[in-house]
C-alpha cells in the first residue's frame, strides 16, 4: 500500500522542514544548557556536542535535501 510521505524502504516519513526547524531549535538548546552550566568545558563535553549534531544534523540536511 502506497501512502503519500512514508519512505516505501523504510516505513518512516519524511521529516518536514517545520519538524526539522523544531528539532535544530531543541538542539541548540540543549547545546546553551550544556554550555552555560557545565563547571568546565573540556574535550567530553566538546566531543559530546559534535557528535550530538551529527545525530541530528544528518537526517535534517537529508531531509531537507530531498525537498
Amino acid at each position: 500500500m502506497l501512502i503519500p510521505g512514508y519512505n516505501n524502504k523504510r516505513g518512516r516519513r519524511r521529516l518536514s522542514r517545520s519538524q526539522c526547524v523544531c528539532i535544530t531549535l531543541l538542539w541548540a538548546l540543549l547545546c546553551y544548557v550544556v554550555l552555560t552550566t557545565a563547571p568546565r568545558i573540556d574535550g567530553p563535553v566538546i566531543l559530546m556536542i559534535v557528535l550530538s549534531g551529527a545525530l541530528v544534523f544528518i537526517p535534517v540536511v537529508k531531509a531537507l535535501r530531498k525537498d
